[in-house]
């Protein structure tokens, strides 16, 4: 998308599959120090950004923090999801953005691609056993004291449940132990 000051802003997501063997073998992932994944994103996007002659932007910069769900629905190919989570046009529910390019001028941009859940029957509504998402927004409470139940391990192992449930994530390649080190991280 175009942002301010005649610079064009690159959302930059993993591409899936194979993004995390080949993350996970990366040296951040062997060194044992905290936010392996974090970490490779910033020196990988950082040298992305150097290269090209921009900067790069991460969705922990701030505060304040960078706009970038704001960004991804502007960029015509995410959009809000009926569970209120950001749901791509090709990762599904599993979209997971991991920094962005700012680049000098403006790049041309796709046209827009129609919203994904428009003739989607949403299993993702229904998916999550506590109801922790919705258009409300979300209930972590919920959500963490689900997960650590007996019946909330499916979600600890394998992700989400309503990410799971959306038909474009099914799609999208992404292997189950990447969803359970995000819900790791995420459940500590």
């Amino acid at each position: 998308m175009v942002h301010e000051g005649a610079e064009t802003v690159l959302l930059l997501a993993p591409d899936e599959p194979g993004f995390w063997p080949h993350v996970t073998a990366q040296p951040e992932f062997a060194d044992g120090a905290k936010d392996p994944l974090d970490r490779w994103s910033k020196r990988v996007i950082g040298a992305l950004a150097a290269a090209h002659g921009g900067r790069a932007i991460f969705p922990s910069d701030g505060p304040p923090y960078p706009p970038v769900f704001r960004w991804a629905l502007a960029s015509g190919e995410a959009f809000s999801a009926p569970v209120g989570m950001m749901v791509h046009v090709r990762m599904g529910l599993m979209a997971s953005l991991r920094g962005a390019l700012a680049l000098p001028g403006a790049l041309p941009l796709p046209d827009p691609a129609p919203h994904p859940c428009t003739e989607c029957a949403a299993p993702c509504r229904t998916a999550c056993p506590v109801a922790a998402l919705g258009p409300e927004g979300y209930n972590t409470a919920a959500c963490h004291a689900f997960l650590n139940t007996a019946e909330g391990a499916n979600c600890l192992s394998g992700g989400c449940l309503a990410r799971r449930a959306c038909p474009l994530s099914k799609s999208y390649g992404r292997l189950a132990e990447q969803s359970a080190w995000h819900m790791r991280q995420f459940h500590k």
